[in-house]
């Protein structure tokens, strides 16, 4: 049985082009969600940056890994029907939680989320992989766009710095240069969003958004998760997020005490 707010469609274009937009996803938990990132803003955690980049106007903050100590997003993780839209996404009987991510663009914020793909920053690989960026505000020009079929790449993209562009490992040839998918004429999809929609899309897809030009704030809650085939992998260099003193080893299930089960239905 098909959760109610998907279709098959949606999941064959998620398989195949590694991107869809659930709409309504987060529709019942959007005043809970700002409420968690104001808190979250108020408080940030170890993690957090105003990503300051030279020549930049406004403000760009992000943090992440803060939902087990924020109530209002341990609420929505945990009450959401997220993890029941990820299953049958994914084709996953399990769907375990990995991180969360505030990101606010603030009005007059020049600075663009540059192209990247989440996964090589990560210690987790596999192909029942999903993420969800939900806005909290409407959204149309600074909305998340998606290159289609990028997570079918042989290639992953080299992971960098926001801020500085630097490679975020030592490059050994494993990895491909960041590629511009506009002057590449890849297939880029975006959308138009109302709160709590939220674009669903994988761990290798390659994604980015333009700054806020716009004079209102554009508030996005992320969920990232993982199914079935997820194990944890090793990496050139400390990943991110960096999760210290986790005692895994290369082909292991993330440990459930650190990364909660969701949703089980073996």
């Amino acid at each position: 049985m098909i959760h109610p707010l998907l279709t098959q469609d949606d999941i064959d274009t998620y398989r195949r082009d590694g991107v869809v937009l659930v709409r309504g996803l987060f529709a019942d938990h959007v005043e809970t969600l700002r409420e968690g990132v104001a808190a979250n803003m108020a408080s940030p955690g170890p993690y957090a940056s105003n990503n300051d980049k030279a020549g930049e106007t406004g403000r760009f903050f992000d943090d992440y890994c803060n939902w087990q100590r924020i109530p209002e997003l341990a609420e929505v993780v945990n009450a959401s029907p997220v993890a029941g839209v990820a299953a049958d996404l994914m084709g996953s009987r399990r769907v375990q939680m990995f991180h969360d991510h505030v990101l606010v663009k603030e009005p007059g914020t020049s600075m663009a989320t540059p192209w990247h793909q989440d996964g090589p920053y990560y210690f987790v690989e596999g192909e029942q992989t999903v993420s969800f960026w939900s806005p909290l505000d409407p959204v149309r020009e600074a909305t998340l766009r998606c290159v289609a079929g990028s997570h079918r790449w042989d290639k992953e993209v080299l992971p960098t710095r926001w801020v500085s562009a630097a490679g975020f490992f030592p490059d050994e040839g494993q990895y491909m240069p960041v590629p511009d998918p506009e002057a590449e004429g890849m297939r880029i999809v975006e959308y138009e969003m109302a709160p709590g929609d939220a674009v669903a899309f994988n761990f290798r897809t390659l994604h980015g958004a333009r700054g806020n030009t716009s004079d209102g704030r554009r508030r996005a809650f992320s969920i990232r998760l993982v199914g079935d085939d997820a194990r944890y992998v090793e990496r050139p260099g400390p990943t991110s997020p960096p999760f210290p003193g986790h005692d895994m080893t290369p082909g292991q299930r993330l440990r459930e005490d650190w990364f909660p089960v969701l949703l089980d239905r073996s």
